[in-house]
């Protein structure tokens, strides 16, 4: 096994590609609005094509070229953000995120993470990035709420998380606490701390899970 292996985004593929078509569509549809007015229509449909593959090819450039880094000590993982690190001895469980509803089992598109404490995260973590993913993981928390079949418990989830959170005796506040206290939310409903979109990874999602049991296995019989 090496010393260290990065896993690269699907997000980030196709980026450049997307972003130099929607550049050229662009100035072709400029072309077409000024030459040949007759087409306005034909050149409006392309105007707005080429301004969602721009946007979203600038997007995908922007995103981090690695989106794991796995080493002997843990996992980093790399965000537009920011970056956290979980060490493989902080991790209780891993898997692919699935939640039960109307007695059927289904995958959530993410991988997840429940650990034993969240204080090295949470110390980790920045302000910053912290913020950007209580955003991206409003629909997790929306079912977890649906999953505890109570949609006023969402309410209450989300006041809670203004007030300080501690975790073995440390105190966070503000964004952190927020963060702590999602966590330890979803962990309730769903099973684990934290998430890891799919779309970060450059295999499948069961080799995936596969793979960072290994690496724990291997850093476990390391440190015995």
């Amino acid at each position: 096994m090496s010393e260290t292996l990065t896993i690269h985004p699907q997000t980030k593929r196709n980026g450049l590609t997307l972003a130099i078509s929607g550049a050229v569509g662009l100035l072709l549809s400029l072309i077409l609005f000024i030459k040949l007015s007759h087409l306005f229509a034909f050149s409006l449909v392309i105007f707005g094509l080429s301004i969602v593959g721009l946007l979203l090819g600038i997007a995908k450039l922007n995103e981090p070229a690695v989106s794991l880094e796995l080493t002997k000590a843990g996992l980093t993982y790399f965000h537009r953000r920011g970056q956290f690190t979980i060490g493989w001895d902080n991790i209780q469980r891993l898997d692919n995120a699935r939640v039960t509803q109307n007695m059927e089992l289904f995958e959530l598109p993410y991988l997840g993470f429940k650990v034993k404490k969240m204080n090295p995260i949470l110390d980790s973590i920045s302000p910053r990035l912290a913020t950007g993913l209580l955003t991206e993981q409003r629909p997790l928390l929306m079912t977890a709420a649906t999953h505890d079949e109570d949609l006023q418990s969402l309410e209450r989830y989300i006041g809670a998380e203004f007030n300080p959170f501690v975790s073995h005796g440390e105190r966070y506040r503000g964004v952190l606490a927020m963060f702590g206290r999602r966590s330890e939310t979803l962990a309730e409903n769903l099973g684990y701390h934290l998430y890891i979109s799919h779309d970060a990874l450059d295999r499948d999602p069961k080799q995936m899970v596969s793979l960072l049991r290994e690496w724990q296995q291997q850093a476990t019989i390391n440190n015995t």
